[in-house]
């Protein structure tokens, strides 16, 4: 079973993350997309299951900024990550910042093992495209969180307009990120996403699209276009 595990790991999209680590939090960096739809993430995360005294798990955290945002809303937050650096960004970050945010270099499939129904909300954003199995990693984060509680995705949908957005536009236009950042086949529709988190025994409550203007440079929340970026809410069923 862990060696099958050990597989739903990419080593190629972990280095690439690695690289770029030490730029975490420069909000000019490759990273300024996701500084800039940070606040859009907390707030509707927030919104639908009030941070304030919850504990609270980011799977795929990354250096930190999603779950120092929780932790700034009163949440008792536990990160996990299987990049070394990112980690090492995080933990620095935090003791910069006085924000307190447990971080663990563990996966998500493991961790389920060790505690399973201990979280009242689990998020995982922008990870699922980068495993090879995103329906383990949705079944992990259902199994980690307590009957009733809260389970945050977001990922890319797969269309035609991703492609352009995502791939071309953000990609090798705008320069939003690096190329090859991401891989277009790995891009998930809703209704697959959706598949998962049903067979996983969660309910979807809320889906919003994250949505950006080339000419603003601003992103928005919009649940009439789900097209690019979106985010789902889910409900663990009560046993």
């Amino acid at each position: 079973m862990k060696e099958d595990r050990a597989l739903n790991l990419d080593p190629a999209e972990i280095a690439k993350f690695e690289e770029l680590a030490s730029r975490w939090w420069d909000r000019d960096s490759e990273f300024k997309p996701l500084h800039d739809i940070n606040p859009l993430r907390v707030d509707f995360i927030d919104r639908i299951s009030q941070l304030a005294g919850k504990k609270v798990l980011d799977v795929g955290c990354g250096g930190g900024i999603l779950s120092e945002a929780m932790a700034h809303r009163g949440a008792t937050v536990s990160g996990i990550d299987m990049g070394e650096a990112p980690l090492k960004v995080a933990k620095l970050h935090g003791l910069e910042s006085g924000v307190s945010v447990n971080y663990r270099r563990i996966t998500v499939e493991d961790l389920a093992d060790e505690q399973p129904e201990q979280f009242d909300i689990v998020t995982c954003m922008e990870m699922l495209e980068h495993v090879p199995d995103p329906a383990s990693v949705v079944r992990a984060c259902a199994r980690l969180t307590k009957p009733g509680g809260k389970v945050f995705l977001s990922t890319l949908n797969r269309n035609p307009k991703s492609y352009l957005f995502a791939i071309l536009g953000a990609e090798r236009v705008l320069k939003l990120v690096p190329a090859g950042t991401h891989d277009f086949n790995k891009f998930i529709r809703p209704a697959e996403l959706g598949d998962m988190t049903r067979k996983a025994g969660l309910e979807i409550e809320e889906m919003t699209g994250l949505v950006y203007n080339p000419l603003t440079k601003i992103y928005r929340l919009d649940a009439t276009d789900v097209d690019v970026n979106y985010m789902l809410a889910c409900r663990k069923e009560a046993h």
